[in-house]
């Protein structure tokens, strides 16, 4: 900065602080600006412009996320063998696709939606009993990066913690208790399925990702972006990928998401699910983000697999299975808590963890 002096640097950084603390001790988040009227993003939530180009793939058959039909699995050896050779394909290509015929109802997905909304939308003495920074079982605030990332996104999160540790009932809200354990079941099955396929289209024994503790973990995350009177300024959700082993992500009608595919942003229409997962960069833990909408609120439900909670030494990498001279590993072993704990204090910042772990 030209001409400018420490002390004005120091001021600066100081007057931000300030701001973040004030946002964060109103226990309101971000539904709480829109709720008092406001008519303008303040500048703790201003984004600078994406440098990648926006595609669109409306009607464009090459720049269409994979929509994999999960009813056929197991009955018939060379149907199940497609849909292995269909997850290989969008895993190597997207890392990302969505599943339909999951075995998850309807009426338990639009149960847990409307348990989200009903979470936020209730009174805002209600939720401030359980807004917190700590971890518990069940977490609610708004931008855990609060404090390091460079800019704030347009949303509040709760994280509900369900496996290996069931919360108690009384542990979580009462207007979300039920259908947030009945959802988790039913994902927690969902995923055992996931992660055997997902071992057959790397060419292992489909119990391989299980036997590694890929299933064990499972967190919850429920996202309400409200709706905001300068979108282009702001986003939902920054550029990130994700630091578990999986994601199945539930999102509304409105949409929003999208994927960075050669360079290109490209929307992945609202369907019951969309997965990533990692292994030495065959499969791609792709990058991702959420818009800023203006006619909210968009709800959405990303259910992390994921022992980040668990005190275990194991130490994770690159499958050995799949390495070889000619396919060296690329990111170093660590634990799932060490790794976690980078991405919390780093923050979306736009940057992908991974990149730290990298040989």
């Amino acid at each position: 900065m030209v001409g400018t002096t420490t002390n004005e640097i120091a001021g600066t950084v100081s007057d931000r602080v300030y701001e973040l603390k004030a946002f964060d001790d109103t226990k309101a988040g971000v539904k709480g600006l829109v709720d008092a009227g406001i008519g303008k993003v303040p500048s703790l939530f201003h984004h600078p412009p994406d440098k990648f180009g926006k595609a669109s793939n409306l009607g464009n058959t090459e720049h269409v996320i994979p929509v994999i039909d999960l009813s056929e699995v197991g009955k018939d050896p060379s149907t199940h063998q497609e849909i292995v050779r269909r997850i290989r394909e969008a895993s190597e290509k997207w890392g990302f696709f969505q599943v339909v015929n999951h075995g998850i109802p309807v009426s338990v997905l639009s149960d847990m939606k409307d348990g989200v909304r009903k979470f936020y939308e209730q009174d805002i003495e209600v939720k401030k009993e359980v807004y917190t920074r700590e971890l518990k079982p069940f977490v609610y605030n708004s931008n855990f990066d609060l404090y390091s990332s460079p800019a704030l996104n347009w949303r509040d999160t709760f994280a509900c913690y369900l496996s290996p540790n069931t919360p108690k009932p009384e542990e979580l809200p009462e207007v979300c208790r039920d259908i947030q354990l009945e959802y988790g079941k039913h994902v927690m099955k969902l995923g055992t399925t996931l992660f055997e396929l997902l071992s057959e289209a790397l060419g292992l024994h489909p119990n391989h990702l299980k036997g590694m503790g890929c299933a064990e973990g499972l967190i919850t995350l429920g996202h309400y972006y409200p709706s905001c009177p300068e979108p282009e300024l702001t986003m939902g959700t920054t550029k990130h990928s994700d630091n578990d082993f999986l994601t199945v992500l539930l999102q509304d009608h409105i949409g929003g998401l999208q994927v960075l595919y050669q360079d290109q942003w490209i929307d992945v229409p609202p369907a019951p699910g969309a997965l990533v997962l990692m292994t030495n960069d065959r499969f791609k833990s792709v990058e991702h983000r959420v818009l800023a909408n203006s006619v909210g609120p968009r709800i959405s439900v990303a259910c992390f697999f994921s022992t980040g909670l668990l005190p275990s030494p194991k130490l994770y990498g690159p499958i050995k299975e799949l390495l070889s001279e000619d396919n060296p590993p690329r990111y170093r072993e660590t634990t799932v808590s060490e790794y976690v704990t980078y991405f919390i204090a780093k923050g979306l910042d736009g940057i992908s963890a991974l990149q730290h772990f990298r040989i």
